[in-house]
């Protein structure tokens, strides 16, 4: 046998070995939130149920207003989402593409957000969003979200823009393109593997984002899902099942977004400079 092919066999071996480590606890909640009550603390545990019932997401989904959790969360998100890739994405073109006095001293001042750890943000945002009156409102939550992602996302656009050639850019002005067209016609269009990463990013965050909104939102009807989750498992702390089928139900839309944005997924993070 030739080195060649041991090493394929070995790399093989731990990439199969790496996935079972990180699908196990996945599959064993899925497998968890099928069995009845009485069968889930069975030992030892199975890797999959001797009976299967779709009692707990019947009751989850029917309990504690998870379902307006789940459309708070949804609207949140995706204007979130909407909002950041908008935004970013033209402070990316006028530092990526235009030439400005103090451009870039004003990217740095825009980097300095990343270095920042959203933990320590929670009692400024909580200060201006009290006098702003933002607290217990979608609004405070989707504001906060948008500013707690645009320098990272601008900084991943800004070097996809300057990727693309200026000759395209060139070639627009002579047919008569303003900046405005420029950026909708040229840029946005061969920038989409590199949108689809940001859009990603963003949602995930939006989605999966518990201080702040645990902090800025009181209002029962206003809770987003984590928090409704988190607050799920202390009220029924001993029917795992029907946690389980909660957060179940919590990841279908991040595994829509992924199978809707996977095709551009793996080129965008070889375009924005994403790596292991």
């Amino acid at each position: 046998m030739t080195h060649k092919k041991i090493f394929r066999i070995v790399t093989y071996t731990l990439l199969i070995a790496g996935l079972v480590v990180v699908m196990l606890p996945f599959w064993y909640m899925v497998v968890t939130s099928l069995k009845p009550q009485s069968f889930i603390f069975e030992m030892p545990p199975r890797l999959w149920p001797s009976q299967v019932t779709l009692k707990n997401y019947i009751v989850a989904l029917n309990k504690d207003n998870f379902g307006l959790y789940f459309f708070n969360s949804l609207f949140v998100a995706v204007i979130s989402t909407v909002m950041t890739v908008f935004v970013s994405s033209l402070l990316a073109y006028a530092f990526a593409r235009l030439n400005f006095p103090g451009r870039e001293v004003l990217f740095y001042l825009l980097m300095i957000g990343m270095m920042i750890p959203p933990v320590m943000l929670i009692i400024p945002q909580f200060i201006v969003a009290k006098h702003l009156k933002l607290l217990n409102k979608s609004i405070g939550l989707i504001l906060v979200y948008v500013s707690m992602n645009l320098s990272m996302q601008t900084f991943l656009l800004r070097g996809v823009f300057k990727d693309i050639p200026r000759e395209l850019e060139e070639a627009a002005i002579i047919d008569g393109a303003n900046n405005w067209k420029i950026f909708l016609k040229v840029i946005l269009p061969l920038s989409m593997p590199g949108l689809a990463v940001v859009t990603i990013f963003t949602f995930l965050y939006s989605w999966g984002e518990f201080p702040w909104a645990h902090v800025a939102m009181n209002d029962t009807a206003k809770r987003t899902l984590p928090i409704a989750i988190a607050l799920f498992q202390s009220q029924h702390l001993t029917e795992w099942g029907q946690v389980f089928a909660a957060s179940i139900v919590s990841m279908i839309p991040i595994v829509i977004v992924f199978v809707v944005f996977q095709r551009y997924f793996i080129q965008g993070v070889s375009m924005t400079g994403l790596k292991g």
